[in-house]
């Protein structure tokens, strides 16, 4: 029996989950959940400058609005944890021992200035910058001296001459030489593990078996099956995915809208509109319709994951906002709503309500209008009063007896008003729906009446009377 899938999301806490952070998290969710595998969050918080324990915080509540829970992580530890990569560092002090005792890693004493000025002639001579090895093959003495000239060294991998081969999940076959990668640091002289090293090693010990992850770390992996490979560490299968690009084509950038996690959240978008338009972002998916996680899951395949740039469409985003509102249950669309309400919605009318105006939201600020027309004090927008200016004078009688009559049934209304003024179709429908709601479009009347309720209604027809 093959072994489950177990993928991971292993962001570093230096700020907020964008969306093409927040792409790759998901597609990783729905392959684990489509194989019942396993997906694992892992933080990597070992650049102690930019790494908060807020942001950490902040990423999690995150991808749980999302839904994208994990089954191991900073909060839920297991056997092959911990998960902040800051608390494993007794793991990789083994595994560079390990390497330097195998001769596969060595001392680097070269300054920034040494290993600048030396990527400056290898430019200058039409060649791509690396490491010119000068510390390679240093004897025991060399070392002494450097050492007490103070200097602090890396440690770096030793990358022999050959070809370094793997299939990539989406790219398919792709081959490095190692000469002209050539020897990279593993540790930084302040101790601290580099990102090459931390990110290989942990997915071998916690068991991760499956990485997608964004194109720009495709040179990153001939690096890191080296390591593995050195330390006889189950490598795990890549995936580069595309990146994500604005809607011109160019990188994404805060110019495109609001492309952090929690700035969708903040601005009222619902989770299922981003996780179904990030599942379409460089994945085919062959139905248009609005799926829940699952189905999204079932619907998920490595082999649709496109190569081309995957470019962020605001239009597309919103289409999916729209649908998710229009396909979420009525207890969901209340605890979206009821944040950002300040007119009471009675609690004894909140589904009757609900059921009602859910066909006209687009923004979570909308249900406020709403919940006014319903409930509140509102005066014609500028839509409504242009219709009203256009109304026949007799409709304003007619409407008040009508109502008066025949209360919030808004079919006895609207025919009684008909048989005595003879109004009809948009002469008759819009300027009532106007008079009473404020509005110039919107639900249906029908719906909206019996919320509204006769006197209200009686006093804004007056209104408009009056007027």
């Amino acid at each position: 029996m093959p072994d489950p899938i177990i993928t991971r999301f292993a962001p570093s806490p230096t700020g907020p989950i964008h969306l093409g952070n927040a792409r790759t998290a998901l597609f990783n969710w729905l392959l684990a959940r489509a194989a019942g595998g396993r997906f694992v969050l892992r933080v990597e918080d070992t650049d102690a400058e930019r790494s908060r324990p807020e942001h950490a915080e902040a990423l999690m509540t995150d991808l749980r609005w999302l839904g994208l829970a994990w089954d191991a992580g900073p909060d839920r530890s297991d056997i092959a944890g911990p998960y902040h990569q800051s608390q494993r560092l007794p793991y990789y002090s083994e595994y560079y021992a390990r390497l330097e005792a195998d001769g596969r890693a060595y001392p680097c004493y070269c300054t920034p200035e040494e290993l600048e000025a030396a990527r400056r002639a290898q430019r200058a001579r039409g060649e791509a910058p690396r490491y010119p090895g000068r510390c390679r093959n240093l004897s025991a003495a060399d070392r002494e001296r450097l050492a007490a000239e103070g200097r602090e060294p890396t440690l770096r991998f030793r990358v022999e001459a050959g070809e370094i081969a793997f299939g990539d999940l989406v790219r398919g076959p792709q081959t490095f030489r190692g000469e002209e990668i050539g020897d990279f640091i593993i540790r930084r002289s302040d101790g601290t593990p580099a990102f090459f090293f931390v990110n290989a090693v942990d997915d071998a010990l916690m068991g991760v078996n499956r990485v997608l992850r964004g194109e720009d770390h495709l040179a990153n992996t001939p690096r890191q099956l080296l390591i593995l490979e050195a330390l006889g560490l189950e490598a795990p299968l890549y995936g580069h995915i595309s990146l994500l690009t604005g809607f011109e084509g160019g990188p994404l950038s805060k110019r495109g809208g609001s492309l952090s996690v929690t700035e969708l959240r903040e601005a009222g978008y619902l989770p299922a509109a981003v996780t179904n338009y990030l599942a379409r972002l460089g994945h085919h998916l062959e139905s248009g319709e609005l799926f829940g996680l699952d189905g999204l899951a079932e619907h998920f395949a490595v082999d649709r994951l496109s190569r081309a740039p995957a470019r962020f469409d605001p239009e597309q985003l919103d289409h999916w906002h729209h649908e998710a509102i229009q396909a979420a249950p009525l207890d969901e669309l209340w605890d979206w709503l009821a944040p950002a309400l300040t007119t009471e919605v009675p609690p004894e009318r909140r589904e009757e309500w609900l059921a009602a105006v859910q066909p006209n939201l687009e923004r979570v600020a909308d249900g406020e209008d709403w919940a006014r027309v319903c409930f509140g004090e509102v005066a014609p927008d500028d839509a409504a009063a242009e219709v009203l200016a256009q109304a026949d004078p007799a409709l304003w009688p007619a409407a008040e007896r009508a109502l008066a009559e025949h209360g919030t049934d808004a079919k006895a209304v609207t025919e009684a008003v008909k048989a005595e003024t003879g109004l009809k179709g948009k002469q008759l429908f819009k300027p009532l729906r106007a008079a009473v709601t404020g509005r110039a479009s919107g639900p249906e009347l029908g719906a909206l009446l019996p919320l509204i309720g006769t006197d209200k209604a009686l006093a804004r027809i007056r209104a408009v009377k009056g007027g």
